[in-house]
């Protein structure tokens, strides 16, 4: 029975080292490397509308971050990483991207949506329909089509009045992005694009393009930055060095002090990492120098959450509780301690993922992840480890845990 327990332990340990030796060369190639580490441009922009325009609001950034991101597609870059931040701006991340000049002067154009006819004519432009008023109905067939409105419904009717029988090609940018087919002169200012047998999403997606065309922003460069791909390396292999160093320190200062707890504690903080990379490449999440500053703070806690269950159980041997006894009890009075440090940690990533932008909400973020990790494999997995060991009677020694048999107290 006591074999048993010892090699249900090995046997845990062994795959366990032996799933995170397969998994972790694909894991660390597919990390997505942010620009800081991975080289690239960085711009800022701030919003506002063209003379005679309305108000920026948050619909239309919205629209506008859309359009950024679709041009940068089509141009074939790298995937950006575009997000709105406060009431007018928008932050675009290129990892990779060399030529900043180029990416700038593209990003600077203003969306252009126009409507154009078979010779290439432009009929209507964005600005010719209300904002934000296009949307998606059904017909009798129950398909999906595309209402639109006007602002001047004398000019619609003129248009669609000359190309009877033809199309009204859509078109953003230089790319077309549908066809329309024109029937007859639709007069009023409304109308509505049939779309045969596309799917709802087509029609979702063709909606947002003319909304987006209706509410131009103009963007201004608040802030640039452009790192070197060999300087973002040299940080990482700098930082990831660092790292490792400063870890295989921590892990031998806890098998030295701590014992046996120290030596479970060093199993599930490197299943902890492991486990922690996994979750950010499952996330698709980017890996920033902020990211890495969180996954080592992450480390700390997790050192720092094994130490306290192991102070904890030292204690109750000292006190001459049988071992079995010491480790329930000191596991049942630590998690109390570690989980009011863990919630108040997630309470504060919170606060600054909602309130912080960029880097920090990329910090927040990794915060929260390592501590629900760092719960699942520095509580409770090493609990479940440490209870076998005890359990198997081959660790009863005071010793094993850092206790001298002078130090524990007669009951």
């Amino acid at each position: 029975m006591f074999g048993k327990r010892i090699l249900a332990f090995l046997g845990v340990v062994v795959i366990t080292f032996g799933v995170i030796a397969w998994t972790s060369p694909t894991l660390v190639k597919d990390v997505k490397l942010g620009l800081d580490l991975a080289g690239g441009f960085e711009v800022l922009y701030e919003a506002e509308p063209y003379e005679g325009g309305t108000a920026v609001t948050p619909e239309s950034l919205k629209q506008t971050a859309k359009s950024l991101e679709r041009r940068i597609d089509s141009a074939g870059l790298v995937e950006p990483e575009i997000t709105t931040e406060g009431s007018n701006r928008i932050r675009v991340r290129l990892p990779g991207v060399e030529n900043d000049a180029e990416v700038r002067e593209l990003l600077a154009k203003p969306i252009n949506l126009t409507f154009r006819a078979p010779d290439g004519t432009i009929k209507l432009t964005g600005t010719d329909f209300k904002e934000n008023s296009a949307g998606i109905a059904f017909n009798d067939l129950n398909q999906p089509i595309v209402t639109i409105e006007l602002k001047d419904a004398k000019k619609f009717e003129d248009v669609t009045r000359s190309l009877i029988g033809q199309y009204l090609a859509i078109y953003l940018d230089t790319e077309e992005i549908s066809s329309p087919g024109v029937n007859e002169a639709i007069p009023g200012g409304s109308a509505v694009i049939t779309l045969g047998n596309s799917s709802v999403e087509e029609a979702k997606e063709l909606r947002d393009l003319i909304n987006m065309g209706s509410l131009p922003l103009k963007l201004t460069e608040k802030y640039t930055m452009s790192v070197g791909a060999k300087l973002g390396m040299d940080s990482l292999k700098d930082t990831v060095t660092a790292g490792i160093i400063g870890s295989l320190i921590v892990l031998a200062f806890m098998i030295v002090i701590f014992r046996v707890p120290g030596f479970v504690a060093s199993i599930t903080i490197i299943t902890y990492a492991w486990l922690l990379l996994l979750v950010q490449n499952l996330m698709n999440a980017t890996l920033t120098l902020p990211g890495i500053a969180a996954f080592v703070l992450g480390v700390g806690m997790a050192v720092d959450a094994n130490i306290i269950t192991a102070e904890r159980i030292k204690e109750e041997i000292r006190s001459g509780k049988s071992m079995l006894s010491s480790l329930k009890a000191g596991s049942k009075n630590s998690f109390r301690t570690i989980m009011d440090a863990n919630v108040t940690s997630i309470i504060a990533s919170v606060v600054l993922y909602y309130i912080g932008d960029g880097a920090i909400k990329g910090f927040a973020l990794t915060m929260i992840f390592s501590i629900l990790v760092s719960v699942v494999t520095n509580i409770f997995f090493a609990r479940f480890l440490l209870t076998l060991l005890v359990r198997s009677n081959k660790f009863m020694k005071p010793g094993y845990y850092g206790v001298k048999e002078a130090e524990i107290r007669e009951l």
